[in-house]
């Protein structure tokens, strides 16, 4: 007897963390695999940020922090939004969750009724439906495939807007495919959600940093929408930060109230020694960030380089993030005598088990054409593991 409750049961699971637990599962049995299925950079926290941590449980930050944060981090943000973005907020305006999905989720939560309806690009990262779902809403997805760089344009836009539109979800730089959006493709989406004062735009920006064209542009930078934009962000990919579970939004000061008023009944305040670790990623060096940057991008172009020699992959060169994104239905139908690829779901599981090699089915992303590779990893697992790829698909007939 299913006693669960039909929220729950209209929910997904994470199928990015199915494949990891999936390779994890082979690893235990000797297998030797390469993982490209996780988004999480491979390098270790910069000390400096490690030391103030330290620094943290030795003076005693062991108790309860407020629910929003520490005033010292949130204003610590208030300068790098300043300095880096060019965007004025106030401390207030700024709420510090438990890594950025929560705070993603915390203004889903705060913001959609039953019935509304959210947009949200495609490819989208697995969890923004489901967090939709999980609030009442109604995903509306509007796809762009690798023929428009995976990016929708404003006519998309505004052809997906109805009455019932409450928000637009915005990743950029985008998991899973690493599109970035231009100054001048934002200011044009910007145009659009100006006539419509009911819809608040979450930018998802954790992906900032890890940029290969230049400065970050954040859709917040347009005065005719900023008070309707919530900016979310945090330590996990810039800091190499993702297990001390940091994020943050900046927003106007009532949607923060109401995340505050949220996250005060089902978790309080992030982890006390995170913020000031935080605090110091923010207020520190900006050195170790570039060069993560740096080693990301010679190996987006090392990825790319050897993805383009595999027959039947369509790649295109993402220009933010650690993903690709190849298109990989031109195997769809093909067999290897033992097991047919009706999907990018199988192909997966059939570069698992055949090319002992992990990544993502793109119909977790809204792209079941696709499938995502992570090259979060060394120069050597990522010339192997393309190799394995190659000889692999080699046997699809």
């Amino acid at each position: 007897m299913n006693q669960l409750s039909e929220r729950l049961n209209r929910l997904s699971p994470s199928e990015t963390l199915a494949m990891s637990q999936k390779s994890n599962e082979l690893k235990a049995q000797g297998v030797d695999v390469i993982n490209l299925s996780v988004g999480e950079p491979d390098f270790n926290t910069p000390d400096h940020i490690k030391e103030a941590a330290k620094k943290a449980i030795d003076n005693n930050f062991s108790y309860y922090s407020p629910v929003p944060g520490y005033a010292t981090l949130r204003n610590a943000i208030v300068t790098k939004l300043k300095k880096e973005n060019n965007l004025d907020f106030t401390e207030s305006q700024i709420l510090c969750s438990n890594g950025a999905k929560q705070s993603v989720c915390n203004t889903i939560m705060a913001l959609i009724n039953a019935g509304d309806e959210v947009i949200i690009p495609a490819p989208y990262w697995v969890s923004y439906p489901e967090m939709v779902k999980l609030a009442d809403g109604t995903p509306t997805i509007i796809r762009a495939g690798i023929e428009q760089n995976f990016k929708i344009t404003a006519e998309q836009l505004e052809e997906a807007i109805t009455p019932k539109t409450k928000a637009f979800i915005l990743c950029s730089p985008s998991n899973p495919t690493g599109a970035v959006y231009s100054q001048s493709e934002l200011a044009r989406l910007a145009d659009v959600l100006a006539k419509y004062p009911q819809i608040i735009t979450i930018a998802d920006e954790i992906y900032e940093h890890i940029n290969y064209i230049g400065k970050h542009q954040s859709i917040a930078q347009f005065n005719i929408i900023k008070d309707r934009v919530v900016v979310v962000n945090g330590v996990s990919k810039a800091y190499a930060m993702t297990g001390w579970r940091l994020g943050f939004i900046a927003a106007p000061e009532w949607i923060v109230k109401a995340c505050n008023k949220l996250q005060g009944q089902y978790t309080s305040g992030p982890c006390s020694i995170s913020q000031k670790a935080a605090e110091a990623a923010y207020r520190g060096t900006q050195e170790p960030v570039e060069k993560m940057r740096q080693a990301f991008e010679r190996r987006r172009d090392l990825i790319v380089e050897l993805a383009k020699k595999i027959p039947g992959l369509e790649v295109n060169i993402p220009e933010g993030a650690f993903y690709i994104f190849p298109k990989c239905d031109s195997y769809f139908g093909k067999s290897d005598g033992n097991r047919k690829i009706n999907n990018a779901g199988d192909l997966a599981i059939y570069l698992l088990e055949k090319g002992h090699v992990a990544c993502v089915g793109g119909g977790a992303f809204g792209a079941p054409e696709c499938i995502r590779m992570s090259y979060a990893t060394s120069d050597e697992n990522i010339i192997e593991a393309m190799h394995r790829i190659k000889e692999a698909l080699a046997d699809l007939k």
